[in-house]
């Protein structure tokens, strides 16, 4: 008389709610509650003007359980079973708004209908068909020698080939650890590894060095005097070759100055020519230069001349004679 599912003096709340599709809900289908009937379907309809959810069911629900059903709780079609009666569902789990009042409208979840069920299962079952037929072909072709994987199954030669590489394998890999060859001792001797330490250990003070200052670099680094140089350097040499390309001086007028330019290219030529004829032995320098009987004859003068003087100092009365005469 006032049971949960709607008694002739149960006090009942009627809500609504629209679903994509009926899926097999029926007038006096129960109405749960996470799990717990409290309440049943009293209609279900097709509303078009509420597409896509056009069909409309009308729950009347007991209201003691008012407090636990919110306006964002939401309404789905369940099914008791695979191949139970659909019963709808819901879930105030994360809701948290206000009851609902008479007539209110529940907002349907996106829980999948038995449909929906079936249709993923026939794609899941034919997904699961085309596998099997990839692995039969996969078969097929190992069983065939087709590939390197059949050869190997199915040829006695690929297997000893690949026995035999394995077999080098091991070799290899004793020898590496035993300590022969240069990945053996790469591996097994500390000595590379000492000098690796030794050589990090290096740049660290290296490092340390530059960053206290020491030494050009660090100096470069950390002394900004020497910064100030290097600046001013620059900057002067941009000067000097501001002035150069202004035709200051000397090396400017070499470079803007057509007439200088001429000018030091005569002194060059004659000073060449002078040299030539030197070369040739023209002149006094040029006999000096390539006639050796007058180097001697000048080499012998010079001698005799060293030689008189030294007479000279030795014995002046020698050569020095002073006459007086009284008038």
């Amino acid at each position: 008389m006032s049971g949960s599912t709607g008694g002739l003096f149960a006090r009942k709340l009627t809500l609504r709610t629209y679903f994509e599709n009926a899926g097999g809900l029926k007038d006096g289908a129960p109405v749960t509650l996470e799990g717990v009937t409290i309440g049943t379907v009293t209609h279900v309809r097709v509303v078009p003007a509420r597409n896509p959810y056009p069909v409309e069911a009308t729950l009347s629900v007991g209201h003691e359980y008012l407090r636990d059903i919110h306006t964002d709780s939401t309404a789905s079609i369940a099914q008791a079973g695979v191949l139970g009666d659909a019963f709808v569902d819901i879930d105030s789990t994360h809701a948290s708004g206000p009851p609902p009042e008479e007539n209110a409208e529940l907002r349907p979840s996106g829980s999948p209908s038995l449909q929906d069920v079936i249709r993923t299962s026939q794609i899941s079952i034919q997904e699961i068909n085309d596998l099997t037929r990839k692995i039969e072909t996969l078969m097929d072709s190992l069983n065939s020698k087709r590939g390197v994987v059949g050869e190997l199954i199915n040829d006695p030669t690929m297997a000893k080939k690949v026995e035999k590489m394995a077999d080098d394998l091991g070799t290899i890999t004793a020898a590496i650890s035993s300590g022969k060859g240069s990945l053996g001792k790469l591996v097994n001797d500390d000595t590379l590894y000492t000098r690796a330490n030794t050589a990090i250990d290096k740049f660290s003070a290296i490092a340390t060095d530059l960053d206290n200052g020491k030494g050009t670099a660090g100096k470069l680094l950390k002394d900004e005097t020497l910064y100030d140089n290097l600046n001013s350097t620059v900057s002067n040499a941009n000067q000097l070759l501001a002035e150069v390309n202004a035709g200051k001086g000397t090396l400017g007028k070499l470079s803007k100055d057509p007439a200088f330019a001429q000018k030091l290219d005569d002194t060059v030529s004659r000073l060449d020519s002078i040299l030539k004829g030197i070369d040739e032995g023209k002149g006094t320098l040029g006999q000096l230069a390539q006639n050796r009987t007058l180097y001697d004859h000048v080499d012998q003068t010079a001698d005799q001349a060293q030689q008189l003087i030294a007479g000279m100092r030795q014995d002046p009365k020698k050569y020095l004679v002073i006459r007086l005469k009284m008038f």
